[in-house]
Parts: structure tokens; C-alpha cells; sequence
């Protein structure tokens, strides 16, 4: 199935059972606004139930990934109230939270710089292929600002030691770096990125199970804060429902019968 459209702010394709959410706001570094984080957000929503979705590939147009805020949006913030800052930042939030609990896997193509909230959309993605161009950073401390909710995920991701370096520092790491710590997965040049990115969504959206994708994100996101015990027996209780499943009976028949199975 092949189908595109656009969101003015996001353009949506679907191929190969891949969806493809492109930042199309170039012109302004691809900056995040209220509406854009609304299209996102619309968009994973609407992919979220849709079996002809597998894998969802997040990318940008033009030199930048993602500049962080708006800077026009960032001058009308300093006259919100507190509760209108908060209900904005709550917005974002909604964001990541729906993309760090997608039930289907996310990856992130970066082919430029990716910043403060552009670096938050790629560090709360499964899987991050990164050109030799591309760089992360979070440089809030700089204007007197926050890497406020970011931080969760990237304690997460890279722990404490880096996140610190690259909180306090507020100084952006090249692609190498980004690699070498764990916050890229890969680093592909630009004339083999498109490819390389596509063959890994088709490949994750051809060889797993669906559900088992959708389980393992779960344990991931879910487990990491529970006790010992705690975290043991909500794993036993998800293997328990994973073996309930049309997915688990159907691998299994596959796999007894030496049969090659394509989800």
C-alpha cells in the first residue's frame, strides 16, 4: 500500500507498511510550534490502530533535523501566566509520552542538527540513523531555559554521566560522539540513509510480530521504574498474555513446522 498526504506542518506517507512523518518547515529549521507538535501528534494518533502501519520512520526537510522552539513562540511565552506555560509545556509532553508508549516501533532519520526539543524527538525514538553531518545538543542553559522534560528520556537512554556533560555543558555532540554514547544507533551516509532507513523499518515490520513489538515497548517503558519483585512479576504477567495471543500461536505453528513466517 502507498498513500501520502500533507498536514501542512507534517507530510505523511505510507510504503511498505512504513510510515513516514516528515517535518516540512525548512524555512524556519524545521522549529517546533504548538501547531506542528499538534500535527504529530494527530498523525501518530491516527497510525496508531492502522494495521497497514508497522513501523513509523520520523524525518525532516532541508540541512536542520529539528531547531527546537520557535523563536517567535519562545517571545510570546515570557508573557504566559504560569498556567498557560503550563498547559503549553503539557502539550509537548503529550508528545513524547505518546511517542516513548507508541505501540510500534519509531525511528528517527537525522540528517542535520537536531536541538532542545527537536533533540527531545529523537532521543524518545526506538531506533536513531544518523548521518556524518548530524549533531544533538540540548543548549536551553544558554537562554536561561530548561531540558525539562527531555531529561527523563535521556537519563534513560544514555545515563546520568553523559546526560550530565551534554545538560551542563549545553554544547552540542557531532554524530561520532552522539554514536559512540549511545544516542545514535547508526551513523550512514547521506547518499545511503534513505535506504539504509527504509530496508530497517521494512525488515522490523516483516520479520517480528506485531504484538511481541507492541509487548517489548511496553516492558521497556513500564519496567525500568518498578522494584525487583515488583518488575518480575508484571514481566511474568506480559509473558503470560503474550502466550494468549493469535500472534504467539501462530509463530509457534510456524516455527514447529519449519515454516517461514512473514508478519
Amino acid at each position: 500500500m502507498e498513500d501520502s498526504k500533507t498536514l501542512s506542518l507534517v507530510e505523511t506517507e505510507v510504503k511498505d507498511r512504513v510510515g513516514y512523518l516528515t517535518l516540512n518547515r525548512p524555512e524556519r529549521r524545521n522549529a517546533l510550534s504548538y501547531a506542528l507538535v499538534s500535527q504529530l501528534k494527530q498523525a501518530l494518533t491516527n497510525w496508531q490502530d492502522d494495521t497497514e502501519v508497522r513501523t513509523v520512520v520520523l524525518r525532516a526537510k532541508g540541512p536542520v533535523f529539528c531547531s527546537g522552539a520557535d523563536i517567535e513562540y519562545l517571545q510570546k511565552l515570557q508573557n504566559y501566566t504560569f498556567q498557560e506555560n503550563l498547559a503549553d509545556s503539557m502539550h509537548l509532553m503529550e508528545l513524547y509520552l505518546l511517542m516513548y508508549k507508541y505501540r510500534k516501533p519509531l525511528i528517527a532519520q537525522v540528517e542535520g542538527p537536531a536541538l532542545a526539543g527537536g533533540a527531545g524527538l529523537v532521543t524518545v525514538c526506538d531506533i536513531v540513523v544518523a548521518t556524518p553531518e548530524a549533531s544533538i545538543g540540548y543548549p536551553e542553559a544558554r537562554i536561561g531555559f530548561l531540558p525539562a522534560m527531555v531529561t527523563y528520556f535521556l537519563l534513560r537512554r544514555i545515563g546520568e554521566g553523559w546526560a550530565r556533560q551534554l545538560l551542563l555543558t549545553a554544547e552540542p555532540f557531532p554524530a561520532e560522539k552522539a554514536h559512540e554514547i549511545g544516542i545514535f544507533n547508526y551513523v550512514i551516509s547521506k547518499d545511503e540513509i534513505q535506504a539504509f532507513v527504509h530496508d530497517l523499518a521494512v525488515r522490523i515490520a516483516k520479520q517480528n510480530s506485531p504484538t511481541s513489538l507492541e509487548f517489548i515497548r511496553k516492558l521497556i517503558a513500564d519496567m525500568q521504574d518498578m522494584p525487583l519483585q515488583l518488575g518480575l512479576e508484571f514481566a511474568a504477567k506480559m509473558n503470560a498474555h503474550a502466550r494468549a495471543t493469535e500472534d504467539f500461536r501462530k509463530g509457534i505453528t510456524a516455527f514447529l513446522r519449519k515454516e517461514k513466517i512473514e508478519w
